[in-house]
C-alpha cells in the first residue's frame, strides 16, 4: 500500500486510502467480526482508521474499542484519527441543541472520553471536526498543545476548515496542523477552485477527502449531475475494459488520487470485498484529458 508522509512531520504518515468508520454501528458486526475486519484492512495496507466522537450517536468509538480489545496487538499497526467540536443534542452529550464547541474544557473532555471508549492511550491524529464561530484560538491552541505534551494526542489537524480558519488556528500553535479533512468528489469539486486544496499544497497540509463518492450518488443518484458523471465513468470503464460495477468506483477514486495535493480518500464501506476492489484504484492512472473529461462531467460544463 502506498503511504503519504507529512512534509511537516515526516514520522507522521497515513495509508493512501483511509478506512472510515462512521457507519460502524450500522453494520451489525459482532466485536469479533469487527476485530477480523480491522485485521483484514491492516493486512491490505489500509492502516489509517477514521472516527469521531459523535459517530453512531456517540457509540462508534465504543464499538471500535470493543473490537480492538479482542486483538490489542493490532493497535501498533494503526493510525487512529478522531474528531471533536460538534455537540449533538441529546442525552449522550447533554446538549439542548446541535452546536459547535471548541472551548478548552470540552475539547479535553472529548479527547479523554474518546481514548477511554476506544481503550487506547493516545490517538495519532486529532481533528477539529467543524470550525466554531466562537472559537477562542488562543485558548484552543493552549489545550491542544497540552494534550500533545501529555501524550494523549500525537498530531493535530482540522476538518472542514476554510483557509483563513486554518490560518487563524495555526497562527496560535507552535505545532503544525498536518491534515484537513474536507468533502471532495467528482460531484463536489469546489475545493479545487475555491482555495482549499491550493491552501493545503501551499502549507503542505495533507487533505483527507470525505464522501469521495458523494454519499453514494455516483452509484445510484438519479439527479442530472449524478447521471451525467456516472455515464462518463461507465464510458471510461468500457474503453478500459473494466467491470462497470467496480470500475466506476475505481475511476472515481483514481480521479481524486491524480490531484497533486496527494489527498487521502476516506472510504466507509463495511463490505470487505468492496474495499478490496477499491484499492485497485491505486494502480490506475488517468491521463490529463481523461481527468478533465471527468471534471467536465462533474461540473456540467467545459473549462472556461
Amino acid at each position: 500500500m502506498q503511504r503519504i508522509a507529512s512534509p511537516l512531520i515526516p514520522e507522521c504518515s497515513f495509508s493512501r486510502i483511509a478506512f472510515g468508520l462512521w457507519r460502524l454501528t450500522d453494520w451489525n458486526y459482532s466485536p469479533r467480526e469487527r476485530a477480523n475486519l480491522f485485521e483484514q484492512m491492516l493486512d491490505l495496507g489500509v492502516t489509517t482508521f477514521d472516527l469521531a466522537d459523535i459517530y453512531g450517536d456517540y457509540r462508534c468509538e465504543q464499538f471500535f474499542g470493543e473490537g480492538l480489545k479482542l486483538q490489542p496487538e493490532l493497535r501498533a499497526r494503526m493510525e487512529i484519527v478522531s474528531k471533536c467540536s460538534i455537540r449533538l443534542a441529546g442525552a449522550a452529550s447533554g446538549a439542548r441543541i446541535n452546536h459547535y464547541d471548541t472551548d478548552a474544557a470540552h475539547v479535553r473532555k472529548s479527547v479523554e472520553t474518546s481514548l477511554r471508549d476506544m481503550g487506547i492511550e493516545q490517538m495519532d491524529l486529532l481533528l477539529l471536526h467543524r470550525p466554531d464561530p466562537l472559537m477562542d484560538a488562543d485558548a484552543l491552541a493552549a489545550v491542544l498543545e497540552q494534550l500533545v505534551a501529555e501524550g494523549k494526542v500525537k498530531h493535530l489537524g482540522v476538518s472542514n476548515f476554510l483557509p483563513h480558519q486554518t490560518d487563524l488556528l495555526q497562527s496560535r500553535l507552535s505545532l503544525p496542523l498536518v491534515a484537513n479533512q474536507i468533502e471532495v468528489s467528482l460531484l463536489h469539486s469546489q475545493p479545487m477552485f475555491d482555495g482549499q486544496l491550493d491552501h493545503c499544497q501551499q502549507h503542505r497540509v495533507i487533505p483527507m477527502a470525505w464522501s469521495p463518492f458523494a454519499g453514494g450518488r455516483l452509484f445510484a443518484g438519479d439527479d442530472a449531475d449524478s447521471v451525467r458523471v456516472r455515464k462518463c465513468l461507465q464510458q471510461l470503464c468500457e474503453a478500459r475494459g473494466l467491470n462497470a460495477d467496480d470500475g466506476v468506483m475505481q475511476l472515481a477514486l483514481a480521479w481524486l488520487l491524480r490531484h497533486p495535493s496527494h489527498m487521502v480518500p476516506v472510504l466507509g464501506s463495511g463490505n470487505p470485498a468492496r474495499l478490496v476492489a477499491a484499492l485497485a484504484a491505486l494502480e490506475m492512472e488517468l491521463d490529463r484529458e481523461e481527468w478533465f473529461e471527468l471534471l467536465r462531467a462533474g461540473r456540467g460544463r467545459d473549462v472556461d
